[in-house]
């Protein structure tokens, strides 16, 4: 919850994808450090959020200054009421498993690695580990927590009778003693608190209570006077004392490794004066964070990384099964999960709660069964259900949608995982929410559906709800290939089903304005579309080959745009990339479109551009008449600015749009062929960047049936 406030929510059982299992949970380990960290941050002040992530802040003043202040505080206040799950590290039973997650199958027990604390969680494959018979549930479930603590060990790098000191003797700091025992080092453990130096000299490491000097001397006397070949610093604190103080007990050119989240105000003379290496350990291991591991279960292999993140879980539970190391001592409470408010109170007044673990007893078996929210809408036709749930939804989609009138209509919805999909319902009203896809199809209330999905869904969903006799709804893209829109065209073909694609700009009030003022001249128009996206993080979705890329999945907006201006669909497609990135994959490119009557469309998609800069500027000559649109905030008509008409990219007025239509029990054919052919447009984009460098379109056929005009393959 946005204030901090932790609460225990029914969701639907998800469903694992190809490389994914579903997993019926026995016990979860809560992190004590990440998990009261992350619930202090969420119950701070507005100004302290600020603080702590000026790195966010800086991306909300960019948003501001390009997207408007009202659509960014919308945006903000949205990210704000998500709500987080807690929890990554687990234990429990396999319920079912993709077609890809080799060597897993139902009825084995894994331990696992970034799920949530949840009775049923969906893991990537390569982070369910096998559990060995001799590992209890309790022992397992500290595998992602322990995998951390081996990771920071591999990176210190140290042999058989190296010595390592551990600074910080929490509970991942408790797990570094004793691998690095079992390791062979010579362990010295160092902590403010002397209850847990002495559990630390209780499973054979030297535990010394923080003195300053003196702790420095008892430190070089264990070594010989050279001080510790490597440090772990695995406390949890905004002072960066516990990096100097490893600076002063490490040897010269020793290893400090920092685990925890910790201070980095760092005395460069300290590192200087002995060529101390200082390292970052990250999570589980290789292989976190990496969509190819962890979403495509592409694992390493084995001769050129060793130990990946799953390996690490691995290791650390053969050490378990074989008796080296011993953990079920640091368990220090048990909750089940009902009770988890009481277990994260224990975190916060317990001075001496370590390893808090939850218990469940949920069957290891599939259910379909949906979760009700108490319902106040969704009672009005058309009933509508929704696929998806994720920012775009929560942000911008659903408060257009309640503006335009679709609030009493809001009947079910569904997500990958279930909590996005929860919190939405709550938040609008929605009365069910669904495993599946497949669920939400298949209920007869719901006439009307809305696909929000992620890109490589959408034609698959759009044929299934068709054929399931719906409405449907699908954000853009309507297709990633050929095929796929060769195939929606068939559904739409062999059903009665209205469909509608969300090319929201064409419905702005600015873009209707600049068509009226362009209607009363005839002749061919030149158009000229420039658009500053600006680059995106490395982890984006939108750089997974299987979602299209950026030009079939945002480029397919402005081309639909700028037909729509014209009034027809281009016959003629030639692109430029600038050789950057996979194939099909560019992000920087100018299209030139070529149109029946001699209108000409250029569309300038740039990410290198400032960040000041606004995203888009729109011009049109032609027919008499020069028109501007500068970010969907500011129109002007020959030189005048048109201060009447509304800002807006024409979320709430596609809606209202669809929902009249719908009211009135007709289609809207001249919009879906406009769509269709701005899709087959994009898609002669990518053609001509793999090819040629131009494609041509086929001249538009005479309507069928439906109304739709047949287009085929370019």
């Amino acid at each position: 919850m946005s204030n901090g406030d932790l609460r225990v929510v029914d969701v639907p059982q998800p469903a694992p994808e190809a490389t994914e299992v579903l997993v019926a949970t026995r016990r979860s380990l809560l992190s004590a450090g990440t998990e009261r960290a992350v619930r202090e941050l969420a119950s701070a002040s507005l100004l302290r959020k600020a603080r702590a992530r000026p790195d966010l802040v800086r991306q909300v003043l960019h948003k501001a200054r390009t997207g408007g202040v009202r659509s960014t505080i919308t945006a903000v206040r949205s990210r704000l009421d998500e709500d987080m799950p807690l929890g990554y590290s687990a234990a429990g039973v396999v319920v079912a498993a993709g077609v890809a997650s080799d060597g897993l199958r139902p009825g084995m027990r894994v331990a696992t690695a970034s799920a949530g604390h949840a009775e049923y969680q969906v893991v990537p494959g390569l982070l369910a580990v096998p559990v060995p018979e001799a590992v209890s549930d309790q022992a397992a479930a500290f595998g992602a927590v322990a995998a951390i603590a081996l990771q920071g060990l591999r990176q210190a790098d140290v042999g058989v009778g190296g010595s390592v000191a551990v600074v910080g003797l929490g509970l991942v700091g408790q797990l570094a003693v004793r691998l690095a025992q079992a390791a062979g080092l010579t362990v010295i453990g160092v902590d403010l608190r002397d209850w847990t130096a002495e559990l630390a000299a209780e499973n054979g490491a030297v535990g010394l209570v923080e003195a300053g000097a003196a702790t420095t001397e008892r430190i070089m006397e264990i070594t010989r006077g050279h001080g510790v070949d490597a440090t772990l610093i695995t406390a949890a604190t905004s002072s960066s004392e516990p990096i100097s103080r490893s600076a002063l007990i490490s040897r010269d050119r020793a290893r400090l490794v920092v685990v925890g989240d910790v201070g980095l105000d760092l005395d460069r003379r300290q590192f200087y004066e002995r060529e101390l290496d200082l390292r970052f350990a990250r999570s589980y291991g290789p292989g976190r964070y990496d969509r190819s591991y962890e979403e495509w279960g592409v694992d390493y292999p084995v001769g050129h990384v060793r130990w990946t993140a799953r390996r690490n879980i691995e290791a650390y539970l053969d050490l378990v099964a074989s008796g080296r190391i011993a953990v079920d001592d640091l368990v220090t409470h048990v909750f089940p999960v009902d009770a988890a408010a009481a277990a994260y109170d224990v975190l916060a007044s317990d001075s001496r709660a370590l390893a808090v673990q939850l218990s469940y007893d949920a069957p290891a078996q599939s259910s379909r069964q949906p979760v009700t929210v108490a319902p106040r809408r969704g009672t009005s036709s058309p009933r509508a259900g929704l696929i998806g749930a994720g920012n775009y939804a929560r942000a911008t989609f659903l408060p257009a949608l309640t503006s335009s009138g679709w609030a009493d209509h809001l009947a079910a919805i569904t997500s990958a995982k279930g909590l996005s999909a929860r919190h939405l319902a709550e938040r609008n009203g929605i009365g069910l929410v669904l495993p599946t896809a497949e669920d939400l199809l298949g209920r007869d209330e719901i006439d009307t559906v809305f696909v929000l999905s992620r890109h490589d869904s959408h034609a698959d969903l759009v044929v299934r709800a068709l054929d399931a006799g719906k409405h449907v709804y699908v954000e853009k893209p309507l297709a990633l290939t050929q095929q796929e829109l060769d195939d929606v065209r068939s559904a739409y073909h062999r059903n009665t089903g209205h469909l509608f694609v969300g090319f929201n700009r064409r419905y702005a009030p600015m873009v209707a304005q600049a068509r009226l003022a362009l209607a009363a001249g005839s002749g061919p128009l030149t158009i000229t579309y420039r658009i500053n996206a600006g680059r995106l993080p490395a982890a984006h979705w939108y750089h997974d080959r299987r979602q299209g890329g950026r030009i079939r999945g945002e480029v397919c907006h402005f081309i639909d745009l700028v037909s729509w201006l014209v009034g027809a669909q281009p016959e003629a497609v030639h692109a430029v990339g600038v050789g950057r990135g996979e194939a099909g994959l560019e992000e920087d490119v100018s299209v030139l479109l070529g149109y029946p009557d001699g209108s000409t469309a250029t569309i300038s998609y740039c990410t290198g551009g400032h960040e000041r800069t606004p995203k888009e500027r729109l011009e049109i000559l032609g027919r008499g008449h020069t028109v501007s649109i500068d970010d969907f905030r500011r129109l002007d008509i020959d030189g005048r600015e048109a201060r009447r008409v509304a800002a807006g990219k024409g979320h709430h007025e596609m809606l209202a749009h669809v929902r009249a239509t719908l009211a009135q029990d007709s289609g809207d054919e001249a919009a879906l062929e406009a769509s269709i052919g701005a899709t087959s447009a994009a898609l002669a984009v990518v053609a001509a960047l793999t090819g040629a460098g131009s494609a041509r379109l086929p001249a538009q056929p005479e309507p069928g049936e439906h109304g739709l005009a047949q287009l085929s393959p370019y």
